[in-house]
C-alpha cells in the first residue's frame, strides 16, 4: 500500500513524542495478563461473602429500600452494580475493538503513523481480553445471585394470554428492522461517501474497510455501548463508512472514545482507591476488585491516546470541511442526548434516565435477592424512584465532577457548537426534581404494562 505524505515540521510534535512515550509504557505493563488470569481462575463463591468497592458502588444505594435492606442484601446490590457497569463497559469497549481497527486503517494511510496504529492494534488486543473478564465474572454473579431469571427474554405475560413485549424493550423491533438494510442500501452509502461527500480523501480509505469489502462483507457496526446507542443501525454504518475515509472524522471517533473513558474513570477510581485501602490494610482482595484495578491502568493508556488524536492528531489534517464538522457535531449531541442527559436515582454514577433500568429493576425486586411480590415491588420502584433520597444527591455530585473534566477538554475544540463544547445537554441533566417527575410519568406507563 502506498502511504501519502502530509506536510510535516522536522521536528517530531508534542502528541508523537507521546504516543511513542505511551506505547512502550503499555506494551511493557502487565496489567492485562493479570486480568486474564483473574478471569480464568473466578468463581463467585470464593469472592462473595466481601465487598467489592465501596458501599456507595452499589444498585439502588441511598433510596428508602437500601436503608431497610439487610446486610446480605446489600452485598448482593454491591456485587450487581459491578457485574452491571461492567457489562455496559464490555459494550463500549466493543465499539472501541470495531473502531479502532477501522480508524488505524486511515492513519496507517498516511506516513509517520506507524507507532499510532501499532498503538491501536494492542489496545485492541488488551479491550477483547477486557471483554471477555467482564462478561465471565457478571454472568457468574447475576447467575448465583438472580438465578435462571436474569436471563430470560424480556417478556412479560398475562395468565392465560399472549406473550408480549415487556415496556421499554426494543430489542426485537431492531432486530426486525435490521433486516430490512440491504446490500443496495450500504452501496449506496459507499457512493455517497466516496463520491460525493469525501471525493477528496478515498486515498485515505481504511484498509480495514476494504478488506472487508473484498470479502464480501457487509459494512460493520456496534449498536451496544455509548456510540452504539446514538443512532439505527443504518446510520451508524454511515458513520463508520464517514470515519473510514476521512482523516478528522476518524479523529472524531476518538472523542466520543474519550467520553467514554472519563464516564468510566469518574467511578472506576472509586473500585481502585477501594484496591489500596485493602492493600494498604494487607486484606484480601476480592477478584472483581483487582480486575477494576488493572482495568484502570489499562485504561490509562488508552484514555492517554483517545485524549492525544481527539485534542491533538487531528490538527496534522486539514481543516475539516462543513460538512465534516456537521457530522462531528451532531455526533456529539447525540452523545449528550443518549447517555448524558438524565440522573439516574436507581445506578449510581450513570447519567440517564432510569426509565432505562425499570424492567431490569422490577425483575430484581422479585428475584431471590428480594422476593417481593409483583404488587410489592411496584410499590418498592415507586419509594426508590419518584422521591429525593440520597442516591440522587450522590450522583449529582459525580456528574459535576465529570463535567468539569469533560468541559475542560472540549473548551479548546473550536469546530464544536456551544451546545457541545459546552455540555449544555449534560449540564441541564443535573436536576433531581426532573428526574423524579420523569420517573413517575414511566412508573405509571410501566405499572399499566403490567395489568
Amino acid at each position: 500500500m502506498v502511504k501519502t505524505a502530509i506536510s510535516r515540521q522536522s521536528k517530531p510534535k508534542k502528541h508523537e513524542k507521546l504516543t511513542e512515550i505511551n506505547y512502550r509504557n503499555n506494551t511493557e505493563s502487565d496489567y492485562t495478563e493479570t486480568i486474564e488470569f483473574l478471569d480464568k481462575t473466578f468463581e463467585y463463591d470464593a469472592h462473595s461473602r466481601d465487598y467489592w468497592g465501596q458501599p456507595e458502588l452499589s444498585l439502588l444505594y441511598g433510596t428508602p429500600l437500601y436503608e431497610q435492606a439487610s446486610s446480605t442484601q446489600k452485598l448482593a446490590l454491591n456485587h450487581l452494580y459491578w457485574a452491571t457497569q461492567y457489562n455496559q463497559t464490555a459494550a463500549t469497549e466493543a465499539n472501541a475493538v470495531l473502531y479502532n481497527q477501522v480508524t488505524a486503517g486511515v492513519f496507517g494511510a498516511f506516513n509517520g503513523y506507524d507507532t499510532l496504529c501499532q498503538m491501536l492494534e494492542l489496545e485492541t488486543e488488551q479491550e477483547r481480553s477486557h471483554i471477555h473478564a467482564f462478561h465471565t465474572i457478571g454472568y457468574r454473579t447475576k447467575r448465583a445471585l438472580l438465578g435462571k431469571s436474569a436471563f430470560n427474554a424480556s417478556i412479560l405475560r398475562k395468565p392465560g394470554g399472549k406473550p408480549k413485549l415487556a415496556f421499554n424493550d426494543f430489542s426485537n423491533w431492531i432486530v426486525v428492522k435490521n433486516l430490512v438494510n440491504s446490500s443496495l442500501q450500504e452501496e449506496a452509502f459507499r457512493f455517497f461517501t466516496h463520491k460525493v461527500l469525501l471525493r477528496h480523501q478515498v486515498h485515505s480509505y481504511s484498509q480495514y474497510l476494504k478488506e472487508l469489502e473484498a470479502k464480501g462483507e457487509p459494512i460493520p457496526a456496534q449498536t451496544t455501548g455509548l456510540l452504539g446507542q446514538i443512532a439505527p443501525r443504518s446510520a451508524l454504518q454511515f458513520f463508520t463508512l464517514n470515519c473510514g475515509t476521512s482523516p478528522f472524522l476518524a479523529c472524531l471517533f476518538f472523542l466520543t472514545r474519550y467520553m467514554a473513558n472519563m464516564l468510566l474513570k469518574n467511578w472506576e477510581y472509586r473500585y481502585v482507591q477501594f484496591y489500596r485501602e485493602l492493600n494498604q490494610k494487607d486484606c484480601l482482595i476480592p477478584a472483581p476488585t483487582a480486575v477494576s484495578y488493572n482495568h484502570l491502568m489499562d485504561e490509562s493508556f488508552h484514555t492517554t491516546t483517545s485524549r492525544l488524536i481527539a485534542k491533538d492528531l487531528y490538527k496534522d489534517f486539514p481543516q475539516p470541511t462543513a460538512y465534516e464538522k456537521l457530522i462531528a457535531n451532531l455526533t456529539i449531541y447525540r452523545a449528550q442526548t443518549i447517555g448524558l442527559s438524565g440522573l439516574s436515582g436507581s445506578v449510581p454514577a450513570t447519567f440517564r434516565s432510569d426509565a432505562a433500568f425499570i424492567l431490569p429493576l422490577y425483575r430484581l425486586l422479585q428475584s431471590p435477592v428480594f422476593d417481593l411480590s409483583a404488587q410489592e415491588a411496584q410499590i418498592w420502584l415507586q419509594q426508590c424512584l419518584c422521591q429525593e433520597h440520597e442516591g440522587f444527591h450522590l450522583n449529582g455530585k459525580y456528574h459535576q465532577h465529570l463535567l468539569t473534566e469533560l468541559r475542560q477538554s472540549f473548551d479548546s475544540l473550536d469546530y464544536l457548537w456551544p451546545v457541545n463544547r459546552e455540555l449544555r445537554i449534560f449540564t441541564l441533566g443535573n436536576n433531581i426534581s426532573q428526574a423524579i417527575k420523569h420517573n413517575r410519568k414511566v412508573i405509571e406507563q410501566f405499572s399499566r404494562s403490567l395489568s
